[in-house]
């Protein structure tokens, strides 16, 4: 499924709730099944900075793609990225690099967190950019 694809998808599941309580259940809900990452990748250099919870993500090279596991200390943050992980996850390098991630507006997550979760949020696709950018080089 290409990234856009994923993203109409997160776009039609959240279309289901017409109240932000909703949408905040829906994200704990997605928290609980995010990938998670090994506690041996439970690291600074895996800490995600900027993040008012803490959020580790470690990713992973495969066959020219990009695996990505998370966890946080926060089950809101930890649907946050769960979302950035279904959307990235098994994806090409340049493929993320150029994703605009519309989803984000389109939903109303980005305007509905408060100002140090979203910073959070535009930390955590900074970061997931990086490994992107820096898997790219490696090609």
């Amino acid at each position: 499924m290409t990234i856009q694809e994923t993203e109409q998808q997160i776009i039609d599941e959240f279309a289901n709730f017409d109240e932000w309580l909703d949408k905040y259940a829906y994200l704990i809900d997605l928290g609980k099944d995010c990938p998670a990452i090994d506690e041996k990748d439970k690291t600074e250099e895996n800490l995600i900075r900027g993040c008012q919870s803490r959020v580790w993500l470690s990713c992973e090279w495969r066959d020219g793609r990009l695996f990505f596991r998370a966890d946080s200390d926060a089950v809101i943050t930890r649907g946050i990225i769960s979302l950035l992980i279904r959307v990235f996850d098994g994806q090409q390098p340049q493929d993320i690099l150029d994703a605009d991630l519309t989803f984000i507006d389109v939903i109303g997550l980005k305007e509905h967190l408060s100002p140090t979760r979203s910073n959070g949020l535009t930390s955590m696709v900074k970061q997931m950019k990086m490994y992107a950018l820096a898997y790219k080089m490696k090609q």
